[in-house]
């Protein structure tokens, strides 16, 4: 193995991103999946604005979007399962086809008010369709990037890369939805997924390699280990924690007479989360990756605690910037323990599931603010946000033992021999420190 050289280092110390982006092909697929992920961000709102618009019902609306998310949760972790063993551009090829026409006939049935079961249909349609480009990007990265200290800067900024797609995403199918034609938050995010799948796909040469079924060998899913239940648990609660703190912040926006402010102040809690994601990413940790987000865990609960006693806009703001800096580095340490707690050929698997629970638990977290909202006002919203994160710390702290373990040994050498290669070419496992 050559040596980099001491400039290298020093560029490396520098500026960790700039190495990390010139690998070969890795700045092109980075890109390329931030295109394709902005779905992920834009359809479910995309959808309740097109359908209260056109049948001005609320209610239809969010059963409509609970459909395509549900449809989503159940199947993108399946689809994941399948790239390990086929490979990611045989797999979503056909998948980006499907999932487009679902769009595309949900927004013809939405335009042409077709009755309620096509909408569900064709929601579903796309939900169950559309993958985790989140999930595959990661996976690239690990094939890209050897270095423990590499690999913990890339997920940092696939993890910032996130927040910025969840800062521009729902603004901008807000502003489509209502200045351009109701149905335009869809089209526009069908259209990116479109144009970033193709150009994600058609980058064959740093795609993983594939470990394919060998007859008598089964492959077990990534949810039978213990710690990926845990880690799948607490990402719910986190996603509940984001759910309803959008939801309250509106709610109180609206009560403090600026309903309009609710927009700035979320997206001044994503950028705390992308600023100390950014920054977390730039340097060497070299504390275990299940204390250190076991420490971020018990932050943002702490910090959204500040909520129930925040009295104006401006306070809430502040408190929102402050806990937005334990986001990001909490996710990265959730999607760098995946590494530690699956065999190689349930990777992408490993991190869809993380992916889909977060997105599961931020529709359940929206739902249910919302009720105690009606019921009771904002405050009762940020209630349901304290109990979600109370749930994620009592999980955490309840399973530290089981997050310290990794995947057995033996199932590491079963994946290498699955793929028929020498032990010394298989994938390494991912680090326990970063």
């Amino acid at each position: 193995m050559v040596q980099d050289s001491p400039r290298a280092a020093a560029d490396d110390s520098r500026n960790p991103y700039r190495v990390v982006l010139s690998k070969p092909g890795a700045l092109n697929f980075s890109a390329a999946a931030v295109v394709a992920r902005l779905p992920m961000s834009m359809v479910g709102i995309g959808i309740v604005l097109m359908i209260q618009g056109i049948y001005g019902s609320y209610a239809l609306a969010g059963r409509v979007s609970a459909a395509y998310v549900i449809a989503q949760a159940i199947a993108s972790p399946q689809i994941a399962r399948y790239v390990d063993r086929v490979g990611q551009a045989k797999v979503m090829r056909p998948m980006l086809v499907v999932s487009t026409l679902g769009l595309l006939g949900l927004v013809l049935s939405a335009v042409n008010q077709a009755p309620e079961v096509w909408l569900y249909a064709t929601a579903i349609i796309a939900g169950a369709s559309i993958g985790s480009y989140g999930s595959m990007v990661r996976a690239r990265w690990t094939h890209a990037v050897n270095d423990p200290r590499q690999l913990h800067t890339a997920y940092s900024l696939e993890s910032a890369l996130d927040e910025l797609v969840f800062v521009v995403g729902p603004v901008l199918a807000t502003l489509l939805a209502t200045e351009v034609t109701d149905s335009a938050g869809i089209i526009v995010p069908m259209v990116a997924a479109v144009v970033g799948g193709v150009w994600f796909l058609s980058q064959r040469r740093t795609e993983p390699p594939v470990m394919p079924a060998v007859p008598g060998v089964k492959h077990r899913s990534a949810m039978r280990s213990p710690g990926m239940i845990v880690l799948a648990v607490v990402f719910v609660a986190m996603g509940l924690i984001f759910g309803a703190t959008d939801v309250s912040t509106i709610a109180f926006a609206e009560e403090q007479g600026s309903k309009s402010a609710s927009g700035l102040i979320l997206g001044v809690f994503a950028m705390g989360s992308l600023i100390s994601g950014l920054a977390y990413g730039a340097r060497h940790w070299v504390s275990p990756l299940w204390k250190r987000f076991t420490i971020g865990m018990v932050a943002l609960a702490l910090g959204v605690s500040l909520f129930f006693v925040v009295t104006s806009l401006p306070m809430l703001a502040v408190v929102m910037f402050v806990t937005g800096f334990t986001i990001a580095p909490t996710l990265i340490n959730g999607n760098a323990l995946v590494q530690n707690l699956v065999t190689p050929h349930q990777l992408t698997e490993g991190l869809a599931w993380v992916g889909t629970s977060l997105g599961v638990g931020v529709s359940f977290g929206a739902s249910i603010a919302g009720s105690r909202i009606d019921a009771a006002g904002a405050h009762a919203g940020f209630q349901v946000v304290m109990i979600a994160a109370g749930v994620a710390v009592l999980a955490v702290l309840a399973s530290t033992r089981v997050l310290r373990r990794g995947a057995p040994r033996d199932d590491v050498a079963e994946a290498a021999e699955t793929a028929d290669v020498p032990d010394d070419e298989a994938p390494e496992q991912g680090p326990a420190t970063a």
